[in-house]
This record gives C-alpha cells, structure tokens and sequence, in this order.
C-alpha cells in the first residue's frame, strides 16, 4: 500500500494537474472513493479496503514484529490517506 501512495504522490508532486484532481476528490460527496477512482485513472490500483485499512495492517505488522509480540498496542494507527495528503499538500 506504502509503494502505491508513494508512486501516485511522486506523480502528483510532479505534474500540477495530477496534484489539483487529487486534491479535489478531498470535496466530493465521497472523499475516499473518489480518490480510488483518480488513483486508478493513472495507473495506481488502491481498492477503498487497502485505504481503509492500510494503516491497521501497518500497525498490526509492527507490533507481530515485535519478539514475543507487542507488550501495548497503539492508542490509533496511522491513517495512510491523512498523511498522503499532508504530504501533498507540505
């Protein structure tokens, strides 16, 4: 999921028009969709569920990594949608 969002931002921070569709889906009636469906017309297949729960199977990787698992879990995990756009937008 890391290498898609990567790719598309690395495509949106070098053509303005790219960048300008993505961050207008963060308007329509369905922000998460619409990001699916603009990911994919260049190229980038992100199913809503590998959105979704991108940062949960981040997080849930993390803490199996850990020797013996993790001792605490995470108050939250990370939200890979969020942070694309902070990243754009930055």
């Amino acid at each position: 999921m890391g290498e898609k969002l990567d790719k598309l931002l690395h495509l949106a921070l070098s053509d303005d028009k790219i960048k300008a569709e993505l961050l207008k889906t963060k308007n329509s009636s369905d922000p998460l969709l619409a990001f699916c469906a603009k990911s994919s017309e260049y190229g980038i297949d992100i199913s809503l569920g590998e959105l979704i729960g991108g940062g949960e199977e981040f997080c849930s990787a993390m803490l199996r990594s850990v020797n013996g698992g993790g001792t605490e879990a995470f108050d939250s995990w990370s939200d890979f949608y969020e942070l694309f756009f902070a990243a754009l937008e930055g």
